[in-house]
C-alpha cells in the first residue's frame, strides 16, 4: 500500500510542478496590449479622450511618429480646456474600439463637438473664443499652409513634451483629461499613433503548485522508503522441519573501550544513513530551488508626468480651480525666464508678453529711467517659487484670475504677491500686479489651491465697502488723512505706505517748496483694474490701483522748475528743469482685504508697489 500511496504522490507531484512552471512559461499572459492607428486627412491636430486614454487600466505609454521629432508636441490638459484651445479648428478624434481592440480616428470640428469656451462662470464674464485664421478644407496627401494656433508653450496645458521627448510619453491621467498631438499648428500633426498599456502578469498559483508538489516529492519518496524498508525487515526463510544443524561454539566477543566509539553494524544501518542523505539533500534542493517563487515580476520602473488626479476636483458638478499646483508651477518658471531677461535687457517689448497693466506700466518706466541713468535700481524679481499661498479662481470660462505669494530666500526681503489674468484659451497669463507684502501682514484664511475661490464682483454690496470703491476711498485717506470720511474704516496700523506719501508727507512738501511755484496734488482710479477674491469668512482680497498726480507749476515770471539733479524725473523727462511747470505721475498698486459686511472689522493693506511711472511738461 506504501508503494502505492508513493506512486501516486509521485504523479501528482509532477503534475503540479508541471502546471506550475507552465503558468510561468507556455502558459503566462501577455504583459501589455497595445493598440495603433494611422490618422488620415493630414489633420493639424489629433486628440486623444481620457476614456480612450482609460480604457485599460495602467499607466498609459502614447508613442507617435509620421513627423520631423524637432516639430512633434504632445500636451494634455482637461477637456474641456482643450477642446476650448481648438476653438473652431478641424482635428482628428481618436477612440477605441473594444470589440475589435483597435484604435480609430475621424476628422471632426472642435465646436461640433461640444468645445469652445464655456458660459459664464461665478463672477466672472465670459470671452468669445478668439476665432483663427479659415483653415482650407483638409485633402490627404497635402499639408496646409494657412498658419494655425501653436499649441506649445500655452499655459492650459498640465504637462508639456516637445521634440524628442514628445516621441514616447508616458503619463497617468483620469477620464477627464485629454491629450492634444500636433506640430506648429501649421503643419499636419503625426500620424502614427500607438498606445501601450501594461497588463497584470501574476501567477498567483504558480507558487504554491511548485512548492506543493516538491513538498508531495518529498513525501512520496518517504513512502516509498518506508515501504522498502518494511518490505526487507520482514523477509526471512519460512522453511520447517528437518534435523538442526548443532549450534558452533561462540566465539568471546570483542567489547571495545569506552575511548573507541563504536561504529554501526549490518546492512540496515548503512541503508538507514544512505536513505538520511537523500531526504535531506530532496528537502534542501526544493527549499533553495522555490526560495523566489513567490516573487512576482515587476515591471522595469519608468518616469511618469506629474500626477495630477489629485489635484483635480472629483465631483462633476463642482466647478475646477483654474490651474492646479503643479501647473501654477510650471506657469511661474516660464514667467521668471521671461521677466528676468527683459529685466537684464531692459525690453519693454520682451516684458509685455508676461505683463500687463500696473505692473507692466511700473516696468516700462523703470526700463525708461535705467537706460539713461545707470544706477537706478532694478524692480525686485518675479521669481518661480516656492509658493507660500496660491488662490485661483474656481472657473471653466474666461478671463481667469489666479493670485499667489511668492516667498523670497533671502529673509530680509519681503514675499511678493502677484495676480495674473488669463484673457482667452489662447492667450498666456499675464502678471497684472506684483506687489511686495507689508511686514508681519496677516493674510487670512483662503480656499485650498485644489478647490479655488469664486471672483467677487467689483460692485458687491456683501462686503464692507464694493471693490471697486475700495482705492477711491484709500487715496482720499492719502490726500487729507484723518480728514477723510474713510479714515475710520481703514487700520493705519502697520500701513507704511501711508506714512511715506500720505496727508503729513504732501503738507511738508508744500511747505518747503518755493514760492515761485505751486504744488498740487490730485489722484484717479484707472478703470476696470479691480480683481476681489473671496476668502473663507466671506470677505474678500482687493487687488486695485491708484494713480496719484504730482503738479508743479511755476506762479512767478523768469523762475523755473528744477528736477533733482540725476534723479529719475529727471531721466524720464530727458531734462533738468522747466520753465512752465511738470506734472509727475506716480501708479500704486495695492492689495487690501476687505472684511464682510456688518463686519467690525477694518479694511487692511496687505501690500504695495509704487513708482513713478511718467511725467511731462504743464502750460
Amino acid at each position: 500500500m506504501r508503494f502505492v500511496l508513493a506512486i501516486v504522490a509521485f504523479v501528482v507531484a509532477a503534475v503540479m510542478i508541471a502546471v506550475g512552471i507552465a503558468q510561468r512559461t507556455v502558459f503566462a499572459p501577455p504583459s501589455q496590449v497595445s493598440v495603433s492607428t494611422t490618422v488620415t486627412g493630414d489633420p493639424r491636430f489629433v486628440v486623444i479622450d481620457g476614456s480612450v486614454l482609460n480604457s485599460h487600466v495602467g499607466q498609459q505609454t502614447l508613442t507617435i511618429a509620421g513627423a520631423p521629432a524637432k516639430d512633434q508636441v504632445v500636451a494634455y490638459g482637461r477637456t474641456a480646456d482643450v477642446m476650448a484651445w481648438l476653438g473652431d479648428e478641424t482635428y482628428a478624434k481618436v477612440s477605441y474600439d473594444k470589440a475589435d481592440v483597435a484604435l480609430k480616428s475621424r476628422l471632426v470640428k472642435a465646436d461640433d463637438d461640444g468645445g469652445g469656451a464655456s458660459g459664464s462662470g461665478d463672477g466672472s464674464t465670459a470671452t468669445p473664443t478668439p476665432t483663427a485664421t479659415p483653415t482650407p478644407t483638409a485633402t490627404p496627401g497635402k499639408t496646409a499652409t494657412t498658419a494655425g494656433p501653436n499649441p506649445k508653450g500655452s499655459d492650459l496645458w498640465l504637462e508639456e513634451f516637445d521634440g524628442d521627448d514628445a516621441t514616447l510619453t508616458r503619463m497617468n491621467v483620469p477620464d477627464t483629461v485629454s491629450v492634444i498631438v500636433a506640430t506648429d499648428g501649421t503643419k499636419p500633426a503625426p500620424d502614427q499613433i500607438r498606445l501601450v498599456w501594461p497588463l497584470d502578469t501574476s501567477t498567483p498559483w504558480s507558487a504554491p503548485l511548485i512548492i506543493g508538489g516538491l513538498g508531495l516529492l518529498v513525501i512520496g519518496l518517504g513512502l516509498y522508503l518506508w515501504g522498502l524498508y518494511s518490505h526487507r525487515k520482514a523477509r526471512g526463510p519460512r522453511r520447517k522441519g528437518g534435523p538442526k544443524m548443532p549450534k558452533l561454539p561462540k566465539a568471546p566477543k570483542y567489547k571495545p573501550s569506552k575511548a573507541v566509539e563504536a561504529t554501526p553494524k549490518g546492512r540496515r544501518s548503512t541503508r538507514r544513513a544512505m536513505v538520511a542523505i537523500p531526504v535531506v539533500l530532496v528537502g534542501a534542493i526544493a527549499l533553495t530551488g522555490c526560495s523566489d517563487l513567490f516573487v512576482q515580476p515587476k515591471a522595469t520602473p519608468v518616469p511618469t508626468a506629474t500626477p495630477i488626479a489629485t489635484d483635480l476636483p472629483k465631483a462633476k458638478d463642482v466647478t475646477p480651480p483654474a490651474v492646479t499646483v503643479p501647473q501654477l508651477e510650471g506657469i511661474m518658471k516660464r514667467v521668471s525666464t521671461v521677466i528676468t531677461n527683459a529685466d537684464t535687457k531692459a525690453d519693454a517689448t520682451l516684458a509685455a508678453t508676461r505683463l500687463t497693466g500696473p505692473a507692466l506700466q511700473l516696468r516700462q518706466a523703470n526700463y525708461a529711467i535705467r537706460a539713461k541713468k545707470a544706477d537706478e535700481p532694478v524692480l525686485p524679481p518675479i521669481t518661480s517659487g516656492p509658493f507660500q499661498v496660491t488662490l485661483p479662481q474656481a472657473t471653466d470660462s474666461w478671463p481667469r484670475v489666479v493670485t499667489t505669494v511668492m516667498r523670497s530666500d533671502d529673509k530680509s526681503k519681503a514675499p511678493v504677491a502677484l495676480a495674473l489674468v488669463q484673457k482667452s484659451p489662447r492667450d498666456n497669463y499675464l502678471v497684472d500686479y506684483a506687489i511686495s507684502l507689508e511686514p508681519d501682514v496677516t493674510v487670512p484664511d483662503l480656499a485650498p489651491a485644489s478647490i479655488g475661490a469664486a471672483v467677487v464682483p467689483p460692485d458687491s454690496k456683501l462686503l464692507k465697502m464694493p471693490p471697486k470703491d475700495v482705492a477711491a476711498a484709500y487715496g482720499d485717506i492719502l490726500m487729507n488723512g484723518q480728514a477723510s470720511k474713510s479714515y475710520p474704516l481703514f487700520e493705519a496700523k502697520g500701513d507704511s505706505l501711508r506714512t511715506a506719501v500720505g496727508s503729513d508727507y504732501k503738507a511738508k512738501a508744500k511747505a518747503n517748496l518755493s514760492k515761485t511755484a505751486s504744488l498740487e496734488y490730485t489722484n484717479e482710479v484707472p478703470a476696470d483694474k479691480t480683481i476681489a477674491m473671496a476668502t473663507n469668512n466671506s470677505g474678500a482680497i482687493v487687488w486695485t490701483t491708484l494713480n496719484e498726480f504730482e503738479t508743479t507749476k511755476v506762479v512767478e515770471a523768469g523762475a523755473e522748475v528744477t528736477l533733482t539733479a540725476g534723479g529719475a524725473a529727471e531721466a524720464l523727462l530727458g531734462a533738468s528743469s522747466s520753465k512752465t511747470g511738470v506734472q509727475m505721475t506716480y501708479s500704486y498698486q495695492l492689495a487690501f482685504y476687505v472684511p464682510p459686511a456688518g463686519s467690525t472689522d477694518p479694511i487692511t493693506l496687505l501690500g504695495f508697489a509704487q513708482g513713478l511711472t511718467a511725467i511731462k511738461e504743464v502750460q
